[in-house]
């Protein structure tokens, strides 16, 4: 197993160090994310078709808490006001998604939607209006992001059945198709952008994965390989088609005839079909090698591994937010930064997602759950861990929080809150900042002292 204090003793890692805006480059970027169905709401309203989330959500069992994203924190009739926190929170830039079933409500894509395009315009000019650094967005929209974490959906979708569609019948085979098809369908966007909009606009296409950072349980090579397979199967999975023309080795070994193969003209397609990498990171795990996975579907039993979460002695791996896979370790964004900038050659990197969850109480006073200690000593460890993975070398230019707003979480409903704005479910979705709000706003506006109090 592996022993803390070697590990951490080149990382300053043990505990948070104080982080200030000046640790990083001028134009480093920073901004909160949200994504459409989590946030909008409005499910009949703008002509919107019905999503595979609305079907999934409204199924019986598939939501914890029964739950939905039919009205959500109704960011559709409130952006203003929500675009109006992230100013006066002093954050550069906002991610948000396109809801698809907004714009294409046939699912077919025949027929534009022009009041779904009329809602994101609206949006961009809100964004455009604020005094800040919206600016950033350049005239308009400058860079753009094909698919956000496709590999939740292809594995969640389509093998653990967790996610919407609910797919689990064809596990062995349907993941590796989904993702086949999302690299092609990243690719063809990628080229239709250089051929008719790049010269013109002069945007940036990228794609985000996710990854939890893998570290070897220990110095055997069995434990080694496990965790570079861990890799191979989150990162290299997507990235590896695009810088090196196939998947992994291991994948290819590993899976057989499960995963698809790309045609010549297709590698041609895909190869080179990005100018930056999206990376939404939470969290990291000790892996060890297990002949047997203990972890359900084939996606987890190819890669021949366990996942664990404790130390040498049984200190685990760090402080426990609320959901049972979040534990707070920084260090393991700095890795998983390096990793991503030794492989691919050291690609343009955004921090796309990076935030932790409170637990939903409703029998906490509202003062109790507005005081996000932890969140904010999650923020300053990991925002010190993209400062030091920037002095190692890697080409980092943003970060993004995760998120925004509380939000509807997916298979977990409204059980968890990651929102640096507490959104009142019970009273009219009321916004309330939290203390890691403000602490961010102090950092934004270079208040945040190196050597200043700790929250």
């Amino acid at each position: 197993m592996v022993k803390k204090e070697e590990l951490l003793k080149d990382y300053e890692q043990a505990e948070p160090r104080n982080v200030s805006k000046t640790d990083f480059p001028p134009n480093f970027v920073f901004g909160v994310a949200t994504s459409a169905y989590q946030i909008e709401g409005a499910c009949e309203e703008g002509n919107r078709g019905a999503s595979i989330w609305d079907d999934f959500t409204h199924t019986e069992g598939k939501i914890i808490d029964k739950s939905n994203g039919d009205v959500t924190v109704d960011h559709y009739h409130r952006y203003k006001e929500d675009i109006d926190l992230i100013a006066k929170l002093g954050f550069d830039a906002y991610r948000f998604s396109i809801s698809w079933s907004r714009i294409f409500p046939d699912g077919l894509g025949t027929k534009i939607n022009m009041e779904g395009i009329t809602f994101y315009n609206n949006i961009i000019d809100a964004l455009l209006q604020k005094d800040t650094c919206f600016a950033s967005f350049g005239d308009r929209v400058k860079n753009w992001i094909t698919i956000n974490e496709p590999l939740q959906t292809a594995v969640n979708g389509y093998c653990t059945g967790i996610f919407a569609p609910g797919r689990h019948q064809h596990s062995s085979t349907e993941p590796y198709l989904v993702a086949h098809h999302q690299i092609l369908a990243h690719a063809a966007a990628f080229s239709v952008y250089q051929r008719k909009y790049k010269d013109k606009q002069g945007g940036n296409i990228g794609l985000v994965v996710d990854c939890e950072w893998a570290e070897a349980n220990s110095d055997k090579i069995e434990d080694k390989s496990a965790a570079a397979r861990r890799l191979d199967f989150q990162i290299g999975w997507y990235l590896h088609p695009i810088y090196y023309g196939d998947y992994p080795e291991v994948m290819r070994n590993n899976l057989g005839d499960q995963l698809p193969k790309f045609m010549q003209k297709d590698k041609e397609l895909v190869r080179n079909s990005l100018d930056f990498v999206g990376l939404n990171h939470y969290t990291s795990r000790f892996i060890a090698h297990a002949t047997k996975s203990p972890e359900e579907g084939s996606f987890y039993e190819a890669q021949e591994m366990e996942r664990l979460v404790e130390w040498e002695g049984g200190e685990v791996i760090g402080e426990k937010a609320a959901s049972e896979w979040l534990y707070v370790v920084p260090w393991g964004l700095r890795k998983v930064l390096n990793y991503i900038a030794k492989t691919y050659n050291n690609p343009p990197i955004y921090v796309t997602e990076n935030g932790m969850d409170d637990e939903e109480n409703d029998s906490s006073p509202l003062h109790e759950m507005l005081d996000d200690k932890l969140r904010v000593r999650y923020f300053k460890g990991y925002l010190s861990a993209v400062a030091q993975a920037i002095k190692d070398g890697a080409d980092v230019r943003g970060y993004f929080v995760w998120s925004l707003l509380d939000n509807f979480e997916w298979a977990q409903g409204y059980t968890k809150r990651f929102g640096l704005v507490y959104v009142d479910y019970k009273n009219g979705l009321v916004r309330h900042p939290k203390s890691s709000a403000y602490w961010f706003m102090r950092f934004l506006k270079g208040n945040e002292e190196k050597n200043g109090k700790e929250e």
